[in-house]
């Protein structure tokens, strides 16, 4: 069972910006064990401040240190992070029960 991750960034920094390149070649190296990562937005499509992450992994250590080694969480982004396991019941409009 994956693990969903959701982070929260600290209000009104500027650490999103300035460090998303790396983040992004980060992503790409973990592009395997990505179910689906992407940015939270307002309904606008602006940015809301943080990301949900789907990693495919059974092991909550691998789902800790995935996000302990983003550039993100090493540049001090985010104000929060939560990691909770998840039961794939569908997938791709795919019952998997």
């Amino acid at each position: 069972m994956p693990y969903v991750i959701e982070t929260w960034d600290r209000p009104g920094s500027q650490i999103r910006t300035t460090h998303r390149p790396a983040h992004l070649a980060f992503l790409a190296e973990y592009a395997a064990k990505l179910i689906a990562a992407g940015a939270k937005l307002h309904d606008d499509g602006s940015d809301l401040g943080g990301g949900i992450y789907v990693l495919d992994t059974e092991d909550r250590t691998e789902a800790e240190a995935f996000i302990a080694a983003d550039p993100f969480t090493e540049a001090g982004l985010f104000e929060r992070v939560s990691i909770v396991r998840q039961r794939r019941a569908y997938v791709g409009g795919v019952c998997l029960l």
